[in-house]
């Protein structure tokens, strides 16, 4: 059963985490669409697994420190959380943004404490000659478009959403220009610096993302050592929620192969 608490990772930052299940650390990381864009993985993930799902700051009402200006900053802060627990063997798993920071707190873990990677449609890098759509830029019909396989299906007229809920979205994206406005979506050094992140990495990527497309997530794969690029047909940026399935059983695949590649090892 799901278990919601905050702990104090610093004075002026709580952290507010959804937790279930045992076993094996994983911490599950979501985008720009908040919480609710993974609460289905986690909970296909807590049936063999031990799952920390934190609100970003600035989402959902949960605060942000005016410090906390760049995704550097919450990899830092998520890979101080897992310090504090004493955390090992931990998998990271991070859609869109929270691919970004899973990324970047990969090249971060001096300490080791993190041995598999699951990036979904994340960004954070630049590849030439595909850039990453300007989500600021979009209407509510072309993020529908840009985002989703079925964009009729997922499209919502934003004069169909109730006061409350738009001024959340609205705080969530004000969050999130904050974060990742400048340079808009991506760090710079980043894909440079994947080449020292020696873990099986797995990127899945919807075939119908034009957020970021298949081919800027292939080249997203190869600067990793041991990266594994799988595409989820008849999806789009958000291929857990779209393709649930497919896109559980890859996962699994991949957890099953690591699990007897790091057996093998001992």
């Amino acid at each position: 059963m799901p278990r919601d608490n905050t702990v104090a990772l610093y004075p002026d930052l709580p952290l507010t985490l959804t937790e279930a299940g045992t076993g094996r650390p994983c911490l599950i990381l979501h985008g720009g669409g908040g919480p609710a864009t993974v609460v289905g993985l986690a909970d296909h993930l807590a049936q063999t697994m031990h799952t920390i799902t934190p609100t970003l700051p600035g989402w959902n009402g949960a605060p942000r420190p005016a410090w906390l200006t760049g995704i550097d900053d919450l990899a830092i802060a998520y890979l101080n959380h897992l310090q504090d627990l004493r955390l090992r063997d931990v998998l990271v798993v991070g859609s869109s943004i929270g691919g970004w920071a899973a990324a970047e707190m990969a090249v971060r873990d001096t300490a080791g404490l993190i041995t598999g990677l699951v990036l979904i449609d994340a960004v954070g890098v630049q590849v030439e000659g595909e850039p990453i759509t300007d989500f600021f830029a979009l209407d509510a019909r072309g993020v529908a478009e840009y985002a989703w396989h079925d964009s009729d299906r997922f499209y919502v007229d934003p004069a169909d959403v109730p006061a409350g809920r738009l001024a959340v979205r609205q705080a969530n994206q004000a969050a999130m220009q904050v974060l990742a406005g400048d340079p808009y979506m991506h760090d710079p050094k980043l894909l440079r610096r994947l080449r020292r992140v020696d873990l099986p990495t797995l990127l899945l990527w919807g075939e119908s993302d034009r957020i970021v497309t298949p081919a800027y997530g292939a080249a997203f794969a190869d600067a990793f050592p041991d990266g594994r690029f799988q595409v989820v047909p008849e999806a789009g940026h958000l291929p857990q929620v779209e393709q649930p399935e497919a896109t559980f059983a890859l996962i699994d695949t991949y957890l099953s192969r690591t699990g007897a590649d790091a057996d093998s090892a001992r």
